[in-house]
């Protein structure tokens, strides 16, 4: 599978970069006590972090709200996922578990502070294009609302749009039974290389401790 990014999205923010990281042979279910623990505890320490700060002052969220501006999405309107993340929690609006896998992923976008997205390998088709969207871009997202993606920044395959740094499609999601995925991750322009490379270390570590399976990545 080839992935690549658009040459408009490049030209327009030349340090863009993510970083894909492709699981095999996994096991999706119920998330385990650990991981439920961790993820309530690590909101509950959040909201009295943030609890009179502002979340778009953290440098992750302040940099992507910024690459959202740059192709054309309102951040106030279009929040980042990440951003939507911290705004959930300092309203003690918690996540509550769905399975191992968009846990495991909704607790990595609180730790790192920046968007992620896990699909289901085999719902894809074809090579992936990162793009900013146009007006034929659209999808049944994960909230079974119909999401026009115009000047969005967009995943897409051979079928069609099928995930963003804002919200997911439910054509890709994961599910219990999930054995292949894929993993986007949506660094900072601004994170040097060798700090994202130790990120996916143990970003892919963590992931195939709780659910098996081997893992791979790579940084476009």
């Amino acid at each position: 599978m080839e992935i690549t990014v658009q040459d408009q999205l490049k030209q327009l923010i030349p340090e863009f970069k993510i970083a894909i990281v492709h699981y095999q042979d996994i096991q999706v279910g119920d998330s385990p006590q650990m991981l439920k623990g961790r993820l309530q505890l690590f909101q509950e320490s959040l909201f009295f972090d943030y609890e009179d700060k502002k979340v778009t002052e953290i440098p992750a969220i302040l940099e992507w709200r910024k690459i959202f501006k740059s192709i054309g999405t309102d951040p106030n309107r279009y929040r980042p996922s990440n951003e939507a993340l911290y705004r959930r929690v300092q309203k003690q609006q918690f996540l509550q578990p769905v399975n191992s896998a968009v846990d495991l992923n909704n607790f990595l976008s609180l730790q790192y502070r920046i968007p992620l997205g896990i699909y289901d390998l085999d719902k894809l088709s074809g090579h992936i294009t990162i793009k900013i969207g146009s007006e034929v871009d659209s999808y049944i997202a994960i909230n079974e609302r119909e999401v026009q993606l115009t000047k969005k920044l967009i995943s897409s395959d051979n079928k069609g749009a099928f995930g963003s740094p804002y919200v997911d499609s439910k054509r890709s999601a994961v599910s219990t039974a999930t054995t292949n995925a894929l993993h986007i991750i949506y660094l900072q322009p601004s994170m040097p290389h060798i700090e994202a490379d130790q990120l996916l270390q143990a970003l892919s570590t963590m992931f195939t401790q709780i659910h098996g399976g081997t893992a791979s990545y790579q940084i476009i």
